[in-house]
């Protein structure tokens, strides 16, 4: 477990909470891969996932994803709704596992 957070240390995450932001993503992709078509979860991974940036803003955690997260899905055939259920779930336990993994509580 990393020592108490400090927000200010996490605007450069990538030095200082690398392997628990490495950790959240991959709890969370963990779940989404027991309860989803694997190569869905595998392709939101991949190609939206891989580009999205987790941010602490006003006493929040929060996954930035990149622009057009549909386009970026190449090769898996998903509809649109699915996708987008599937990705705000995504992103929502990514989220949850931040707050865990950094030992933060989530807001109300």
């Amino acid at each position: 477990m990393a020592d108490e957070f400090d927000p200010e240390k996490f605007e450069d995450k990538y030095v200082h909470y690398f392997p628990e932001l490495q950790r959240a993503y991959k709890n969370a992709f963990n779940q989404m891969n027991e309860r989803y078509d694997s190569e869905l979860i595998h392709g939101i991974d991949q190609m939206v996932l891989n580009e999205s940036e987790p941010m602490y803003e006003d006493g929040e955690f929060r996954v930035q994803l990149p622009e057009n997260p549909r386009e970026r899905l190449q090769g898996v055939l998903v509809d649109d709704e699915k996708f987008e259920a599937t990705l705000e779930e995504y992103v929502d336990r990514i989220e949850t596992e931040l707050y865990r993994t950094l030992g933060v509580e989530a807001p109300e």
